[in-house]
């Protein structure tokens, strides 16, 4: 399934059609594909010195237990989908920033890149009054530059960004647990 995906993908880039003419459940399953362990592991550790960290706002590292709270609160599940996606793209702009062009890990980064803003075009319709109240401040929060900083390696912050896109898109695009 993920090869048909990637092929469609392909035939897209090539023909030079956007990919935001997919739907929000096929980007997601592009980029859990984009965002295999082996990939992070070769892209995001074995490309960077030892210990190197990025520092970035603390409401961008978006875990499990931050989502499941916000469960708890009873917050939307498409509100929850927004603001992981504001999260990881704000992850992956800041892994870009620091990456020189010719870095290896730069087209990668890329394209998770275009994925990302293909899937920001699904939710480029979204008011403030469809997302949930708290979900907007993070989102705001996430936005601003007054916000605490805390130091994170890359890899983490695309390990949290693969757990929660499947946290959140696996029942809702029914996909399998994997």
């Amino acid at each position: 399934m993920y090869q048909r995906c990637a092929a469609v993908l392909c035939v897209l880039a090539v023909l030079g059609l956007e990919v935001a003419a997919l739907g929000e459940c096929e980007l997601a399953r592009l980029l859990q594909d984009k965002l295999r362990y082996e990939m992070r592991l070769q892209y995001m550790k074995h490309y960077f010195p030892i210990d190197y960290t990025l520092r970035v706002q603390h409401e961008e590292v978006l875990r499990m237990a931050n989502v499941t709270r916000l469960r708890d609160k009873k917050v939307s599940e498409a509100s929850l989908r927004y603001l992981w996606f504001h999260a990881c793209s704000q992850a992956v702009l800041h892994i870009l920033e620091v990456l020189p062009e010719k870095h290896p890990s730069h087209g990668y980064m890329q394209e998770l890149s275009q994925l990302l803003d293909a899937l920001g075009m699904e939710y480029s319709g979204y008011r403030q009054s469809d997302v949930d109240a708290v979900v907007a401040d993070l989102v705001k929060q996430l936005h601003s530059s007054d916000s605490r900083l805390k130091a994170v390696r890359p890899k983490a912050l695309l390990d949290n960004c693969i757990k929660i896109l499947r946290m959140l898109f696996g029942a809702h695009c029914r996909w399998d647990s994997t």
